[in-house]
């Protein structure tokens, strides 16, 4: 079990990382901040007696949920926001209103993609998706905690059982690795 100062010392530790992660995920600081502020929390409410090993993962994924919850409420809210902001303007006297004729989708957001974007991308990041599941398992793991999961070497080393330098060793093969496989498919990062 994590007792207080290691949950304490653990929170101030990752709480810049946290805040960097998440402001590059909505783009928004006072957002961010309320999202760290959040994961935080439900980590010390529901998995403070947890051992303090295992609180970098735990962390990760509540920070990860936190974050697409945050999605999910902007993206019902916009809709409704949308919604009742459409219905007030004047229709120039038709009687048919349809929402979808009246919605303007903000630039740069994803609605405002196009279906053959989204396909595409979606279709991108299955091919990455796949490259990334061939990797060898002990690459896959390191290029994940680090790449992903944002974690730094001595965490992933701690958390992979090996040293630092295997740990940059397996990321650096794991990077040439993609590199060169997604370069053969057509994709270049």
């Amino acid at each position: 079990m994590a007792t207080d100062k290691e949950l304490s010392d653990f929170l101030e530790n990752v709480e810049r990382r946290a805040f960097k992660q998440a402001v590059y995920a909505v783009r928004k600081d006072e957002v961010a901040l309320d999202i760290v502020q959040d994961a935080m929390i439900k980590l010390a409410e529901k998995y403070g007696d947890k051992p303090a090993d295992e609180l970098p993962l735990l962390f990760q994924r509540i920070l990860q949920n936190t974050i697409h919850d945050f999605f999910r409420r902007e993206k019902v809210r916009n809709t409704w926001v949308s919604l009742f902001s459409s219905m007030g303007r004047d229709n120039e006297g038709q009687d048919d209103f349809d929402l979808l004729e009246s919605y303007e989708a903000e630039e740069g957001s994803e609605a405002a993609e196009s279906s053959a974007d989204k396909v595409e991308r979606d279709q991108t990041l299955a091919l990455i998706d796949a490259e990334v599941q061939k990797l060898p398992t002990r690459q896959r793991e390191a290029f994940l905690m680090r790449y992903w999961q944002d974690m730094d070497v001595a965490e992933t080393a701690s958390a992979m059982g090996c040293s630092e330098g295997s740990v940059k060793t397996h990321c650096s093969r794991a990077t040439h690795a993609l590199a060169q496989a997604l370069r053969a498919k057509g994709i270049s990062l």
